[in-house]
């Protein structure tokens, strides 16, 4: 996450019409308005792995996956973010062309200007969605995972994955091998 974009306080409703017109993509955290920095090679890839997998696995369900254009609204955070990937398999998400609200997975690959807020703010902000079922950070470095899941009680409990296991999503039912989860990433 970069610098406030805007110092003024937005409200959500001018966020969205403000971000309407903007070139670069732009997270919205209760009133303040952060810029997306570009990511490198190794993010876009793992990115595009994960997607495309989910993608296929999930063909001809209900699910839909999507990349890091697809904003999230959590009304509970006043928040719109970006997430890497998620998974909605939502009637009222498929019927919202811009704004998904009740995603199943989301999954963030982590770089070092955002890893504290992607496992800190950001999934403190997701895990207020009642949808949500599992939350996955990548770490390019270790090429490890680590994937919370909430359990029954409403706890979540982190189900690590070591540089070259494979990855659970039990969210999608759907199990990633290291190759295809790193496929064409070169090591740091």
């Amino acid at each position: 996450m970069g610098l406030p974009a805007h110092h003024c306080a937005f409200g959500a409703d001018d966020y969205l019409t403000w971000e309407s017109t903007q070139l670069d993509r732009h997270e919205y955290l209760d009133g303040e308005v952060f810029a997306m920095a570009g990511a490198e090679d190794r993010h876009v890839t793992v990115t595009m792995n994960i997607a495309f997998s989910l993608r296929q696995h999930l063909g001809g369900s209900p699910c839909r996956t999507y990349m890091s254009d697809m904003r999230v609204h959590v009304d509970a955070a006043n928040s719109y973010l970006y997430p890497d990937v998620l998974v909605t398999c939502s009637a009222q998400d498929a019927a919202s062309p811009l704004v998904k609200t009740e995603p199943k997975l989301i999954v963030e690959v982590l770089s070092p200007s955002t890893a504290a807020y992607d496992r800190g703010l950001k999934f403190g902000s997701y895990r207020s969605l009642e949808s949500l079922q599992e939350y996955a950070l990548v770490d390019l470095d270790s090429r490890s995972t680590d994937c919370y899941r909430k359990g029954a009680d409403g706890l979540w409990v982190l189900h690590p994955f070591a540089k070259g296991e494979a990855v659970v999503l039990a969210s999608v039912a759907l199990t990633l091998s290291a190759e295809q989860l790193f496929t064409d990433v070169l090591e740091a």
